[in-house]
């Protein structure tokens, strides 16, 4: 039984599996740097965007960043409230199992209800991971979709032959160097944020 009741402790750490799930988007490679030149590129250029920058200085990126994490933030804290509550209980039947305070009956119905809580806890913990990867998910579609519209409209107006995103700081894919004009983040992140900025107006009126 002892084994078990080590195994049920141990069940309790699940709770810190839920903290490490949440990887913040916010983190982003070393290179946050201003395009080296305004964008001269014309019709029919192939251009590029950082969509590192773009992710990290898109202020409704930040904000849908910052609704996640309270909400994550709130689902950890239960979770761990919960956790911590069955390693209490377990280490307090173990310490009764030790001193000899318990009944062997006694003992086997305070077990069961400790596998109960064990199970419960179990499925709650995987149900609220669950949930943090699917704010996660959510989170970054609605970033996505909001950058994809903007691009559209934003080349529907510009007229370039392409536009590709590169990310990364050591070796960026897949535009590992290219024209500095060719480069519109600037452009990308200004027009982002006017229309963020414009669409939040509105939806308060």
């Amino acid at each position: 039984m002892k084994k078990i009741i080590l195994g049920i402790i141990a069940t309790a750490g699940a709770a810190a599996l839920i903290s490490s799930v949440f990887v913040s988007c916010n983190t982003t490679p070393g290179n946050n740097t201003k395009s080296t030149a305004d964008s001269t590129a014309v019709a029919g250029s192939i251009v590029y965007f950082d969509l590192d920058r773009v992710l990290d200085e898109y202020d409704m990126a930040n904000d849908l960043r910052s609704v996640a994490e309270t909400k994550i933030n709130s689902i950890n804290q239960e979770v761990n409230r919960r956790g911590s509550k069955l390693e209490k209980d377990t280490k307090a039947f173990q310490e009764k199992i030790n001193k000899g305070l318990l009944t062997q009956s006694v003992a086997e119905v305070q077990y069961k209800k400790l596998q109960e809580q064990q199970n419960s806890f179990q499925q709650y913990a995987a149900q609220k991971q669950q949930e943090i990867a699917e704010e996660q998910q959510v989170m970054m579609n609605q970033i996505a979709d909001a950058i994809k519209t903007f691009i559209d409209e934003f080349n529907a107006e510009k007229g370039y032959a392409m536009i590709l995103t590169t990310q990364g700081d050591i070796m960026p894919a897949p535009v590992v160097t290219a024209d500095p004009s060719l480069d519109i983040t600037d452009a990308v992140l200004e027009g982002l944020n006017a229309a963020y900025v414009k669409s939040k107006a509105e939806n308060k009126e």
